[in-house]
C-alpha cells in the first residue's frame, strides 16, 4: 500500500474515519450557503464572489481529503482480508 500516493499513510482509523466524514464548521457553511443565495439571485459583490470562490475551492479541498481517507480506509480493509 505504500506506493499508492493517494493512500494517507500515518492515521490511526480514528483519525481516518473522523476525515472521511468531516464536513464545514456550521458558521461556515451557512456563510456558504448566504453566498450561493446571493449568487442565484445576482446580488453578490465582488468581494463577497472572491469570498464563494474561496469557501468553493475549501469544499473542494475537503472533498479531495475526505476521498482519500476512505480510500485508504478501504486499501486497509482490502490488506486485512487478503481480498
Amino acid at each position: 500500500m505504500s506506493d499508492d500516493s493517494e493512500v494517507l499513510i500515518g492515521l490511526s482509523n480514528g483519525e481516518l474515519e473522523a476525515l472521511a466524514e468531516g464536513i464545514l464548521a456550521h458558521p461556515i457553511q451557512a456563510r456558504l450557503n448566504e453566498l450561493i443565495a446571493q449568487s442565484k439571485e445576482g446580488r453578490l459583490s465582488s468581494e463577497e464572489a472572491v469570498e464563494l470562490d474561496r469557501l468553493l475551492a475549501r469544499v473542494d479541498q475537503l472533498t479531495l481529503v475526505k476521498t482519500r481517507a476512505r480510500y485508504t480506509l478501504r486499501r486497509q480493509q482490502v490488506g486485512a482480508t487478503g481480498t
